[in-house]
C-alpha cells in the first residue's frame, strides 16, 4: 500500500482495471518521487544539453533531470530557453511527426499552462498556425506568457469556452483535446487531486468531456486528426470515451508508432483499438492517456486563406474585419523579413502576423476573444513607438537593430524582479536590449546613471529571496 490516503473506491476500481499484480506495482510507484523533465527550445538554445540529464526517448528535445533545479531564479527559463514539462506529455511529438507532414491549422483546445502548445509549435511544419485556447481567464494569462516566451510568431492565444468555436466549422486540420479530467494520473504530484477524487466526479468528468467534444467536432475538417488525451486512469474517461467518439461522432482510431522499449501500455478495457497509456510503474513519467482519431470523410485540400476568405465575414466579439496598420518602416525593420507579415493595430499595440494567415486571423477575431497573436512588435507611447517585450522574446526579432548589454547573473535576477539596473558607461543612452548568456531578456531605457526597467510588471519574479544553493539545468 501507498502512504497516500487513497479512496477505497479508487483502489477497487483501479485494481479491477489493472489486475492484482499490476496494482501492487502501481501502488509502490506512487510512493516514489516524481521525475523532473524539461524540453529545450531549439530555436533559442540549439546545441544545449543538460549536463546532468538523460534523454526522454520519445521526444528529441526532452530530458530527465537528476534533481529539481532552481527554475524560478534561472534567467534562461524566463528567456524561453526551455519549458518544464512532464515527460509523458511529450509523446505528442510522435503523433505530430507521424501524421502531420505539411502546413496545417491546429487547435489546442484546453492548452494552459502551455506544455503541449509549445511542443506542438516546435514540431509543426513551417507555415502552420497554432491556436492555443484556455477557458479559465487566469490560466489563459499563464498560457499567453509561456507562448510569448517560447517566441514563435505563428501562434494565436484565445480565452474561450469550447462552444464559442461552434461557428468555425471545418477550420482546423488538427485538434488536440487535453480535456479536464479527474486527475488520477497526477496523484503523485498533486495532493489536492487525491483529496478531490470521487466516483461522482469521474462521472461528471466523462460527461463534460463528451460535451466538449461535441462542441468542437464541427471545427475539425473531414479527414482531420483529433488527438484525445487525459491525465487519468479510469476507462470511462479514456477507452469508453474513445469508443464513443468513434461510434457517435464518426472517426477511425489510428495507431501510433512507439517502441516496445518505452514500455507504454495499451488498451485496458477489452476493446481492440489502439490507445496509449503511461503508467508510473512502467514508464518514467506521470499518468497519461492518449488516442488519435481521424474524422470520417474526405477534404479537398485548400489553402487556409482561401478556406477562410470564402466565408462571409461576420461581426462579433472582435468587431469584424481589422484594418491593416500603417506602420513606419523602421518599426517593421525590428523583425526579420517584415514583408512576410500583415501588420495590424490592436489598440495601442502594433501586431505582425504571418501574412498567409491574415484572413484566418480576422475570422478568429469575429467570434473569439484573442489575447495574443503573432508578434506584438511595439506599443505607441505618445508619438513614439516603443518595442514590446514580446519582440525581445521572438525568435524572429532582428538582432541587428537594438544596442545590447550583457547582464551578470545578479543583474539578470534584479532585472527579472523589475528592479533598476545600472549598465556599463560605454552602453549608449536610449532603448537597450538586455541579454543573459547572449539570450534576450527584454528592454530597458538607459539614462546613463541608471536604466528604467521595461520588463512586464505581471511577469516579474515576486520573491526577494535568493537560495544559497542554486542549481540550473543548463550550462551554456
Amino acid at each position: 500500500m501507498t502512504d497516500m490516503d487513497l479512496s477505497r473506491d479508487f483502489i477497487d476500481r483501479t485494481r479491477n482495471l489493472f489486475g492484482e499484480k499490476e496494482m501492487d506495482a502501481f501502488l509502490q510507484a506512487l510512493d516514489t518521487e516524481s521525475p523532473v523533465s524539461i524540453r529545450l527550445n531549439r530555436k533559442k538554445c540549439r546545441d544545449a544539453v543538460p549536463p546532468q540529464g538523460s534523454p526522454v526517448p520519445w521526444c528529441e528535445s526532452g530530458f530527465y533531470l537528476a534533481s529539481r533545479p532552481t527554475f524560478t531564479f534561472d534567467p534562461l527559463f524566463h528567456a524561453g530557453c526551455y519549458y518544464v514539462q512532464e515527460a509523458s506529455s511529450m509523446i505528442l511529438e510522435q503523433v505530430l511527426r507521424q501524421y502531420v507532414h505539411g502546413p496545417v491549422t491546429m487547435l489546442d483546445l484546453c492548452a494552459a499552462p502551455g506544455g503541449k502548445s509549445t511542443l506542438a509549435r516546435s514540431i509543426l511544419p513551417e507555415g502552420s498556425m497554432l491556436v492555443a485556447n484556455e477557458v479559465m481567464r487566469n490560466r489563459s494569462q499563464i498560457l499567453m506568457e509561456n507562448l510569448i516566451k517560447w517566441g514563435y510568431p505563428d501562434v494565436i492565444v484565445t480565452n474561450n469556452d469550447p462552444a464559442d468555436f461552434a461557428s468555425l466549422d471545418n477550420m482546423f486540420d488538427v485538434i488536440l483535446t487535453d480535456v479536464p479530467c479527474s486527475g488520477e494520473g497526477m496523484f503523485r504530484k498533486d495532493p489536492v487531486a487525491v483529496e478531490e477524487w470521487s466516483v461522482e466526479n469521474v462521472g461528471l468528468c466523462w460527461q463534460r468531456q463528451r460535451r466538449i467534444l461535441r462542441d468542437i467536432w464541427n471545427c475539425l475538417k473531414p479527414g482531420g486528426i483529433l488527438i484525445y488525451s487525459t491525465c487519468t486512469y479510469n476507462r470511462e474517461e479514456n477507452e469508453d470515451n474513445v469508443r464513443w467518439i468513434s461510434e457517435e461522432l464518426g472517426a477511425d482510431i489510428l495507431p501510433v508508432d512507439v517502441s516496445d522499449d518505452w514500455r507504454i501500455s495499451g488498451n485496458l478495457a477489452g476493446y481492440d483499438f489502439p490507445v496509449y497509456r503511461f503508467l508510473p510503474h512502467h514508464t518514467v513519467g506521470e499518468g497519461l492517456f492518449m488516442a488519435v482519431l481521424r474524422k470520417s470523410g474526405e477534404w479537398k485540400d485548400q489553402d487556409v486563406a482561401e478556406r477562410v476568405s470564402s466565408r462571409k465575414e461576420k461581426k462579433g466579439k472582435g468587431g469584424g474585419r481589422m484594418p491593416v496598420a500603417k506602420v513606419p518602416d523602421y518599426v517593421k525593420s525590428w523583425i526579420k523579413s517584415p514583408e512576410l507579415y500583415a501588420w495590424y493595430v490592436e489598440g495601442d499595440r502594433i501586431v505582425a502576423l504571418p501574412a498567409a494567415y491574415g484572413s484566418f486571423y480576422e475570422r478568429m477575431k469575429s467570434c473569439l476573444r484573442i489575447l495574443h497573436a503573432g508578434i506584438t512588435v511595439a506599443a505607441l507611447k505618445g508619438k513614439d513607438f516603443v518595442p514590446a517585450h514580446a519582440l525581445a522574446m521572438s525568435v524572429y526579432q532582428n538582432p541587428d537593430v537594438f544596442e545590447k548589454a550583457e547582464l551578470t547573473y545578479e543583474q539578470a535576477v534584479s532585472y527579472l524582479r523589475k528592479e533598476a539596473v545600472v549598465l556599463p558607461l560605454e552602453v549608449p543612452k536610449g532603448l537597450v536590449m538586455v541579454t543573459y548568456r547572449q539570450l534576450p531578456l527584454g528592454f530597458v531605457k538607459n539614462l546613463g546613471n541608471r536604466a528604467n526597467n521595461l520588463y512586464p510588471q505581471e511577469w516579474r519574479i515576486r520573491s526577494g529571496y535568493l537560495p544559497e544553493q542554486l542549481v540550473f539545468p543548463l550550462d551554456m
